[in-house]
Parts: C-alpha cells; structure tokens; sequence
C-alpha cells in the first residue's frame, strides 16, 4: 500500500484555523489543539449572542415606550393594544427611536389612540 503524506491538505486545514485564532492571548493563537477549542468555543457563543442581541434590543424598546407611555397617563400593554386595534404598522423599534428624539411627534401618537378609545 502506498504512504500518503497529508501534508498539505492538514497544513492547510490547520492555517485557517490558526488564522481564525490570531489575536487570541497566548498558546490560543500559537497551539493548534488549544486554537481548535477557543474557535469552536466563540463561533458557538457568537451563534448564541445573535439571537441574545435582539432579545436584549427588544426589551429595551419596550422598556424606553413603557416609559414613555407613562409619562402621558397609559400603559404600555393598552398602548400597544390600541395600536394594534388602529392597524398601526410603527413596530416596537421606531416606537422607540420616537420617543427618544422626537417626542412631539410620540405625544400626537398618544393623543391619537387616547381619542379613538
């Protein structure tokens, strides 16, 4: 049987993930066994954390209209509802932008819904 040197197709395999690990503190970057583990380690917390971002985002909207909303006397939940109802296409994320830079324009929102009810 013929020897097969896998020289190149293993070095390879192993740059690229070295090159994945460059910046990483000490044997991290340098030792590919233990570069193997740190990369595999991120890319899966990286994975997870994208959906943890728009978790995170989310609620900080509904926190930011919650605020809001109280300010002017209703709550978030009937807020919401009341939108809702209207057929409103604003979604949480410009609800949320509004309230932070434009609040005339959140107040009239408010007053909208308040005279619909």
């Amino acid at each position: 049987m013929v020897r097969v040197k896998r020289g190149f197709v293993a070095r390879r395999r192993r740059k690229r993930l070295l090159k994945k690990a460059s910046g990483y503190f000490g044997s991290r970057h340098r030792l590919f066994r233990i570069a193997k583990e740190s990369v595999n380690r991120a890319l899966s917390y990286s994975y997870r954390d994208r959906k943890v971002r728009k978790r995170f985002f989310r609620k900080l909207w509904i926190i930011r209209i919650n605020a809001m909303t109280r300010e002017y006397g209703i709550s978030y939940s009937n807020f919401i509802y009341s939108l809702k109802k209207q057929k409103c296409k604003l979604n949480r994320k410009v609800l949320s932008i509004l309230s932070l830079t434009d609040s005339n324009v959140f107040f009239r929102i408010i007053e909208n819904i308040k005279s619909h009810e």
